[in-house]
């Protein structure tokens, strides 16, 4: 599907980061993006969010270039939204929107399917238009006595009937997922999970450390789904290892609530190995708002330990660092090439001897 991109440019200094990280998701959507147009303001118009001027050069862009449908890296309110469609009569997809499609792309697992159709109904219902005037009002007759009901309060009833049934859905699931995880407890086995930025490679490092074959690919949101897997390290003894969804800044607030069930195994772990991009130009930012999506879900006090994966191609040598009281904070490595994975072991070893003496103390960094 030809795309025409519009980015606007608000004088945020990490907005070419930003940028970049939108093309890359509506790559992953599948979009064949045939423009990319950047506009600059000091405040987002409040019909438009872009000016009347660049909505007319996105228009003739859009009209030469045979575009099929925009995308706008930012998050529209419902107004917006319908006032660009109208005016480039074309479909506009927002950031919120394309997450959420990419999203149900990408899930697998039934409880993630429940969660992504969740989220998008969630944000559907803020978006409800009257596009049914001739159904504004439904005739009488038996069982329909009365002034009737409007189209549009129809659609908000059955999206919020849907909505309910789906939080029942996923209630259970949880409560599921509740009693195996008091099960692994109960025989003190310890849970570790592997949170960090999407494309960081916490998949590869996944199935370099338990030899599963969990999907791992160079793009945004490759895994949505958590996979656990058991694993046998010497001197710890039976782990317990979960692949999380990786985080993106900016997450739409829907989203961190109807994952919250998947993201259970992140609040309950033991240890967090937050996984990171030592290649990327933009890690600190990512490490900023990973940290931000864990405060979020309550995961915020967790005990972690920095894995600086990808030093292959960042040029640094496999390594431990430690704090000034010995604890492994630090550990880099090379999950493609797994270089340094005696490092994550040996942390993960130490952080469960720790625990076992009920003084967890790794450094938050």
């Amino acid at each position: 599907m030809k795309a025409l991109v519009i980015s606007v440019d608000l004088g945020n200094p990490d907005f070419q980061a930003h940028s970049a990280e939108f093309i890359m998701l509506a790559e992953g959507a599948g979009a064949d993006i045939v423009w990319h147009l950047v506009a600059r303001r000091q405040r987002p118009d409040a019909a438009y969010f872009i000016g009347k001027g660049k909505l007319e050069e996105a228009k003739l862009i859009a009209d030469e270039q045979a575009a099929d449908i925009i995308l706008f890296d930012q998050p529209l309110s419902p107004a917006q939204q319908r006032n660009i469609e109208r005016h480039l009569n074309l479909r506009v997809v927002d950031r919120v929107a394309l997450i959420l499609d990419i999203f149900a792309l990408r899930a697998k697992s039934h409880e993630g399917k429940l969660q992504v159709e969740l989220a998008q109904l969630q944000h559907l219902s803020t978006r409800l238009t009257r596009l049914w005037t001739h159904l504004e009002r439904q005739r009488g007759g038996i069982g329909m006595r009365g002034p009737g009901e409007s189209q549009l309060e129809m659609d908000r009833r059955m999206i919020g009937a849907k909505v309910r049934l789906l939080r029942e859905r996923l209630d259970k699931a949880q409560r599921q997922r509740t009693t195996q995880r008091r099960s692994r407890m109960r025989g003190g086995i310890m849970s570790v999970s592997l949170v960090g930025y999407t494309n960081a490679g916490k998949s590869t490092l996944f199935n370099a450390l338990t030899r599963a074959g969990a999907y791992a690919a160079d793009q945004l949101f490759a895994t949505l789904d958590t996979t656990t897997r058991k694993l046998w390290i010497d001197g710890a003894g039976q782990v317990v290892i979960s692949d999380t969804v990786g985080f993106i800044r900016d997450l739409p607030p829907t989203l961190i609530a109807a994952f919250r069930a998947t993201l259970e195994e992140t609040v309950q772990a033991d240890l967090l190995l937050h996984v990171v991009d030592a290649s990327s130009p933009q890690r600190d930012e990512q490490i900023l708002e990973v940290h931000k999506v864990l405060d979020d879900i309550g995961a915020g006090d967790i005990p972690r330990i920095m894995v600086y994966n990808k030093i292959d191609e960042a040029g640094y040598e496999p390594r431990v660092e430690r704090d000034e009281h010995g604890t492994i904070v630090r550990v880099f490595v090379s999950a493609l090439t797994r270089a340094g994975l005696d490092g994550v072991r040996q942390a993960i070893v130490e952080s469960g001897q720790v625990a076992g003496n009920n003084a967890f103390n790794v450094e938050n960094i």
